[in-house]
Order: structure tokens, then C-alpha cells, then sequence
């Protein structure tokens, strides 16, 4: 059973990418029948951890984006399977756009996250700082002097009809974690302190006011891999001058990573609308919006301080476009002219040419940095990650052993799902193990450290250590194996040992197979 829903902000509504999964490769090469989002993790299917997220957060309106190909299994899932048939009065549906556009099905504020987050951080927290934060910020800017202030409004929900709000991007630490992994992939990430006048503050129980979320102005979003490569072209890192000069108190970190987790206002609708030639949200939208802060103009040639939701009726256009919320412009913005390295705008490319007036100044994103282990959050993208995040979770301790108010939620009900299934005498540490309905576990088997999913036979005197077996796998007698990952439907023969190994769905590996740090694909290995 799962718990009732919290009674979140209702104005959002969760966009939740569901992509094809290339660095999966192993067990996603057959998305028409598998596709990534039902990768367990765990033994519950991948996209079940983002879909909670939400649920947890507060918001019912959900929508999967999937490829036309994976529409079916996915669809499918959400009608059988037990954990993601678990969410009661919770509507989730699946679109699959041919060319994959999100931006046919938002209709407010959206929380855009991918299918592989496993996030246990309140999800409410996130929202409301992002809620709490804008209005003080806005407030800040008018005070200022802004050129084009928001009239004051009597709640958030009629000023975010009026002003211009910013983003909200997610980063966590990657580094010095249990689950963490060697040469794990990072993102370079330059963030400064919001100012005393733009943190949203409470009153505590005793003292002065203090700051209540932990948010810093985003300026700076990019992977490592394209830093290294720029370093290796430049032979060295090149910072703008202007970067540092309007950014003094400014922090780079290099062991963090983009969750992928974005809160954004509803504007960003058109604004992705516009520019489609925008093909990454992280690196794209995230990354120049973040470069906008501190490069003179970048933010006019994006489209950040164009005013989507204003009246045109006042405005003569010639050829005017409309947007699907009814906006007009003039002229569809060159992305080609975008690039950081030039100092100036072609005429035809100047602001004052494109946007005639602005809605509000130019608006921040903003980013919560997440620093140390608890609460968990990562993203499962690549084997090593499902490995190690599969055993963290499996040491979580159990509903049934600490109670649902305090367990973690991410917790399994039960450590072992069906003890009847295992003979004795066997060894299995249920500290640090789960298995799943239905497991059969034969006589003096030994497992440690792993992850067992539903319907798997494991024969006698096998040995299992750290590995994450999925649904149906077979491993027959006195078979050893180590540090791998098992797609369904894969038997193991006889006497085999096999460390640090991935093996694809509905393998067969044949008998005493002895190996090491390989991956079996079907199509590569004889099946007897």
C-alpha cells in the first residue's frame, strides 16, 4: 500500500522524460519491448521512483515522454505492474510525440525531471523554495528601481501572471558517497550567494531572521567531458573576464552533477516553442540561461527578457506568428548567433530590433546544491551507477522492520518478500539484500550484497555477491558470481564463475563458464 499523496502546491505539473537510454545499451536494445524506464532498479521499475517523487510532492498531473516505439511496453507497465499499479488516485499519462516535444502537454508551472532520478529529498521543498525565493526576488528587483516592475500583486498566483519568474536547477555531490563510483561523469558548476534582499527568510523560534532555503544564482552549467575538451583545444580553462567581474563572490565546483530535476515557470513553454533548435535542456536552455546572468546581450539573442503573455493588441506587426498561448513576435530568433565567444550582435540580431519592450528584467536561474550523502539522490544512468545505487537501497532497513513512519521512502515493505521460497540451510545477509516475490532459494546458496528480483530460482551451493539479478533469472548449481548485473529471463549454467559481468536479457550462458568483465550480448553467444 502506498501512502496518500501530500497536499502539495497544486499549480504544477510533472513532466517526467522518459528517453531511449543509449549508456544502458546492454539491456535497452530492444526498446519496442523494454525500454529504459523499466529498468529495475532495485526491483521496482525505474520510472516507479520518479513517478513517486512526485506523488510525494504533491503533484497529481503527470505526464511520461516516451519515443513512439516504447508507447506499448510502457503503457502496458503502467497497467500491470504491481508497484507502478500501486499509485491510487494517481493519474499518469504516457505521450509519445514523434519528434518527442514536451511542450504539447503543459498547460502551468512544471517540475521537468528524467525517468532515472532516484530522489529522496522532499520534493515539496524544492517547489516551495523555488515559490518562495521568485516572490522575494521580484520584490528585490522592483525595489531596485527595475525598468519594468510587476505591479503588486495579492498572492503569488496572480503575480506570476504578471512578472517575469526564473528557473530552479537541482545539483548533488558525487564524491565521498557510499554509492559513489570511480570516474564517475560530473558537470562543472559556477554558482554566488543570492543576496541578502533576494533570500527568502522565516522568522525562527529565537534570533534574528535567517535565511530558509539553501539556493545560490546559477551562472555557470556544463559537463566535464565538454570542459576537458575545451581545455584539451585551448590548452588550459578560459574564463571571461566579465564573468568574474560581475560575478566577485562566485564558487566553481567540479564534483557535483545535474540532477536533471528543473523546476520551471510556465513562459518556458514558449520560450522552447521558439527556439527549437534548443536540443538539450541541461546544456542548452540550462547552460545559456545560466551564461545570461553575467554576458551582456546573451540573454535578449535566448528570448529571456521577451514578453510572451503580453497584450499585442497595442503592438503592429507586419507578419505576425503566434504562439499556442496566443503570444505574437516578430521575427523567429537565430540560434546560430548565440555563440559565447562573440562580442558583438549582427544588426539584425540587436535586442532593441527583436523585443521592443521587456517583461521584467532579465530573470535568474537559481540552483539547489545539494552537498553530502543523506537524503539520497543520484541519477541511474550507466551500469556502475544501477550497481551501487541497487545496493544502496538494499540496505535501507525495511517497513517491516522500522515502521513506515520511519523508514525511508525508498524502502522496501519486506527484506525478503517470500521466506518460504528459501531452504535452509542457506546464508543471506538481509541487511544488505532484497529479494523480491516468488525467489527460490535452494540449499546451502550463498548471497550477500545483492539484489534479487521476482521469480528467480537460485540453485544449490551457489554463490551470489554483490549483483542485481533481474526478473526470472535461473542460476544453477555451484555457479559463482560477483560484482554483475543479469538481464531477465538469463540462466547461468553449472559450475560457472563470472565476475564483473553485465549479461543482456534471455541470455544463456553456457556451463563453467569462467570469465571476467564481460558483457553477453544474445546476438554474440552460442546458446545450448
Amino acid at each position: 500500500m502506498t501512502a496518500m499523496p501530500h497536499g502539495g502546491p497544486m499549480d504544477f505539473q510533472a513532466i517526467i522524460l522518459c528517453g531511449p537510454g543509449s549508456s544502458l545499451s546492454t539491456f535497452t536494445s530492444r526498446p519496442e519491448e523494454f525500454p529504459k524506464c523499466l529498468i529495475q532498479v532495485a526491483n521496482r521499475p525505474m520510472v516507479f521512483y520518479a513517478i513517486d517523487f512526485c506523488r510525494r510532492s504533491g503533484i497529481a498531473d503527470i505526464t511520461l515522454i516516451t519515443p513512439p516505439v516504447s508507447y506499448a511496453p510502457l503503457r502496458a507497465a503502467l497497467d500491470q505492474n504491481p508497484y507502478l499499479t500501486s499509485f491510487y488516485s494517481l493519474s499518469v499519462s504516457v505521450v509519445a510525440p514523434k519528434d518527442l516535444e514536451m511542450t504539447i502537454c503543459i498547460n502551468t508551472n512544471f517540475l521537468l525531471l528524467p525517468c532515472n532520478i532516484i530522489c529522496e529529498i522532499p520534493g515539496e521543498s524544492i517547489l516551495e523554495a523555488w515559490m518562495a525565493t521568485r516572490c522575494v526576488i521580484s520584490d528585490s528587483n522592483n525595489s531596485r528601481g527595475a525598468r519594468h516592475p510587476s505591479p503588486p500583486a495579492k498572492s503569488y498566483f496572480n503575480r506570476q501572471l504578471e512578472a517575469r519568474s526564473g528557473g530552479l536547477a537541482v545539483y548533488y555531490q558525487t564524491d565521498n558517497r557510499e554509492e559513489s563510483i570511480q570516474e564517475e561523469v560530473t558537470d562543472l558548476v559556477a554558482i554566488a550567494p543570492l543576496e541578502h534582499d533576494e533570500a527568502p527568510i522565516v522568522p525562527p523560534l529565537k534570533g534574528p531572521l535567517v535565511p530558509r532555503f539553501n539556493l545560490s544564482k546559477l551562472f555557470m552549467s556544463m559537463p566535464m567531458d565538454t570542459i576537458k575538451e575545451k581545455i584539451k583545444q585551448d590548452k588550459g580553462l578560459l574564463i571571461r573576464h566579465s564573468l568574474i567581474q560581475n560575478c566577485p563572490r562566485i564558487r566553481i565546483l567540479t564534483t557535483f552533477r545535474d540532477a536533471h530535476v528543473y523546476v520551471f515557470p510556465y513562459w518556458v513553454k514558449d520560450l522552447l516553442h521558439y527556439q527549437s533548435r534548443l536540443e538539450s535542456v541541461s546544456e542548452d536552455l540550462v547552460g545559456i540561461w545560466a551564461k545570461s546572468g553575467w554576458q551582456k546581450g546573451l540573454g535578449n539573442k535566448l528570448g529571456l527578457t521577451m514578453d510572451f503573455n503580453k497584450d499585442t493588441a497595442e503592438q503592429d506587426y507586419s507578419s505576425p506568428k503566434t504562439s499556442p498561448t496566443g503570444a505574437f513576435v516578430d521575427k523567429v530568433i537565430d540560434l546560430r548567433g548565440m555563440s559565447t565567444t562573440r562580442t558583438r550582435l549582427s544588426p539584425e540580431m540587436q535586442p532593441e530590433s527583436l523585443f521592443q519592450s521587456a517583461a521584467t528584467e532579465l530573470p535568474h536561474i537559481l540552483a539547489y546544491v545539494h552537498r553530502g550523502s543523506a537524503p539520497f539522490i543520484r541519477r541511474v544512468d550507466n551500469t556502475g551507477v544501477l550497481v551501487s545505487t541497487s545496493l544502496f537501497l538494499a540496505k535501507l532497513p525495511s517497513i517491516e522492520e522500522v515502521g513506515w513512519k520511519a523508514a525511508s521512502p525508498l524502502a522496501h515493505a519486506h527484506k525478503v518478500a517470500y521466506p518460504e521460497g528459501v531452504a535452509s540451510p542457506s546464508n543471506i545477509t538481509k541487511k544488505d539484500c532484497l529479494l523480491c516475490e516468488n525467489v527460490i532459494v535452494e540449499s546451502a546458496a550463498v548471497i550477500k550484497e545483492s539484489v534479487i528480483g521476482a521469480n528467480c530460482q537460485i540453485g544449490s551451493s551457489a554463490r551470489i555477491v554483490r549483483c542485481v539479478l533481474m526478473e526470472g533469472v535461473v542460476i544453477e548449481s555451484r555457479a559463482q558470481l560477483t560484482g554483475c548485473v543479469i538481464g531477465q529471463r538469463v540462466q547461468i549454467g553449472r559450475e560457472s564463475v563470472l565476475k564483473g559481468c553485465e549479461v543482456q536479457d534471455a541470455n544463456v550462458i553456457p556451463k563453467e563458464t569462467n570469465t571476467r568483465d564481460e558483457k553477453f550480448m544474445v546476438s554474440e553467444t552460442l546458446c545450448i
